[in-house]
């Protein structure tokens, strides 16, 4: 896609606009911030190595947006049936039922590998010897 062309909807494959987008980076800007200072905070309390598993939230708030960005899908719009190629808030309706089947299997798929992601890098803050 080149800088000029517009975004279009593709089923299964892309429901966001460059706003939506950049959301999403936020999003996993955010998430990555509440996991590093969860983590500094957790270390620097001395607290258990178990009390790090709590690193999961954050971490999944970081993987959502990451995912989404990069995959350029709303899992949240794929499991609703909408899409947003324009300016923040201004939905669509997706009007084929084969589309909207398409849409829900990725934004389940975006779902399952940002837990996926989340509990690989949490396993790994658990594992970390400090």
């Amino acid at each position: 896609m080149s800088q000029s062309s517009a975004p279009v909807y593709i089923p299964g494959s892309c429901n966001l606009g460059r706003e939506e987008i950049r959301r999403r980076q936020l999003v996993a800007i955010l998430g990555l911030v509440l996991s590093i200072s969860t983590f500094a905070g957790l270390v620097g309390s001395d607290a258990p190595s178990s009390a790090r598993w709590g690193m999961f939230v954050p971490l999944m708030v970081f993987s959502i947006g990451f995912i989404q960005s990069r995959r350029k899908f709303c899992l949240a719009y794929g499991f609703m049936g909408t899409f947003n190629l324009g300016k923040l808030g201004d939905l669509s309706r997706v009007q084929s039922p084969e589309d909207r089947k398409a849409d829900r299997k990725t934004a389940l798929g975006i779902l399952l590998q940002a837990a996926g992601l989340s509990l690989i890098l949490t396993v790994a803050t658990v594992l970390l010897p400090f």
